[in-house]
C-alpha cells in the first residue's frame, strides 16, 4: 500500500501515487480499512497536486507580466 503521511517528492511522484491508488482502489480487491486509508492518502495527494498546480500558474502569472521578482511557493503573491 501507499505511504501514508510521508510529502511527495514531486508533483510528477504525487500524481503517479495517486494514480496507483485510483487502479487499486478500482480492483476492488481491498478491504474496507485499507479502502478508507487509500482515500485519505488519494485526498492529500489531491490536495498537494492542487497547491503544486497554484503555485505553478501563480508563477506562470508573473513571468507574463514581465515582472522579475523571486518566486516563494504558496505565499499567494501574484
Amino acid at each position: 500500500m501507499a505511504k501514508t503521511t510521508d510529502k511527495p517528492a514531486s508533483f510528477e511522484a504525487a500524481l503517479a501515487e495517486l494514480e496507483e491508488l485510483v487502479a487499486t482502489m478500482e480492483g476492488g480487491q481491498s478491504s474496507l480499512e485499507q479502502s478508507l486509508a487509500a482515500y485519505k492518502r488519494g485526498a492529500a495527494l489531491l490536495a498537494y497536486c492542487q497547491d503544486a498546480l497554484k503555485d505553478a500558474q501563480q508563477q506562470v502569472e508573473i513571468l507574463e507580466k514581465g515582472v522579475l521578482k523571486p518566486f516563494e511557493p504558496g505565499t499567494g503573491d501574484a
